[in-house]
C-alpha cells in the first residue's frame, strides 16, 4: 500500500499539465529523464539532499526547488553542446520523497556526534540546513576534520545508509544549506594529524 500511494500521486501530477507544473522537485524524489534524440540516455535519477541530480554529459544539475518542465529546460541547455542542435528532453516524476508524503511535524530530531561542542540530539523545526544544525550545536571543535563532515541518511524504503560529504572549508561536496531530514546523523570526524 505504502508504494501504491507514491505512484498514484505521480501518476495523478502528471496526468493533469497544470498541476505538473505547480509541482515543486524535492530531495528524495526520483526523476524519469528520457531524451529524444538518445534513447541511450533515458533514466532514474535521485535527487540528492542538496537538490542536485547527476546526469551523464550534463554532470551535476540543480533542480531541487524547480518545477518537472524547468528541470527538462536545464539538462537540455547542459546537453546542448553534445547534439546537432538543442534535444528534446522530458522529465517526470517516478517517485516522490517519502518525507513529502508524511504530514509535516513541528519539529524533528537531528543527531549530531563527533568533534562538535555541544553533541546530542537536536530538535529542530521544519527547513533546518545542515550548517545550521551544525551551529545549533554550538560549532566545530577545535579537533575537528571540516572538510570531512558526514552527513548519515537512511532511505526509508530500503532501509540502506547512504553518506555524503560536506566539505565546510573549500565547499565541495553536498552544500551547507542542504535540508536535513527527521533521523538524520551528522558525525564530524577528529582532524589527522596534518589536516
Amino acid at each position: 500500500m505504502s508504494k501504491i500511494i507514491p505512484i498514484l500521486v505521480a501518476s495523478i501530477l502528471f496526468a493533469m499539465p497544470q498541476l505538473a507544473a505547480a509541482y515543486v522537485i524535492g530531495p528524495g524524489d526520483t526523476l524519469q529523464v528520457d531524451v529524444l534524440e538518445d534513447p541511450g540516455l533515458n533514466r532514474s535519477v535521485l535527487v540528492l539532499p542538496d537538490g542536485t541530480v547527476n546526469f551523464p554529459g550534463a554532470g551535476s544539475i540543480r533542480v531541487g526547488g524547480a518545477s518537472p518542465i524547468a528541470a527538462q529546460e536545464a539538462i537540455a541547455n547542459r546537453l546542448t553542446s553534445q547534439f546537432a542542435s538543442k534535444p528534446s528532453v522530458y522529465v517526470s516524476v517516478s517517485g516522490l520523497s517519502p518525507e513529502s508524503m508524511q504530514p509535516p511535524t513541528a519539529t524533528k530530531d537531528i543527531y549530531i556526534m563527533g568533534e562538535i561542542n555541544k553533541p546530542g540530539i537536536v530538535e529542530a523545526g521544519q527547513g533546518i540546513t545542515l550548517l545550521q544544525a551544525i551551529a545549533q550545536a554550538g560549532g566545530f571543535s577545535r579537533f575537528a576534520a571540516t572538510k570531512r563532515v558526514e552527513l548519515h541518511r537512511v532511505d526509508p524504503n530500503t532501509g540502506r545508509e547512504r553518506i555524503y560529504v560536506y566539505d565546510y572549508r573549500n565547499g565541495k561536496g553536498i552544500s551547507g544549506a542542504t535540508p536535513l531530514a527527521q533521523g538524520d546523523v551528522i558525525v564530524i570526524p577528529e582532524r589527522r594529524l596534518f589536516e
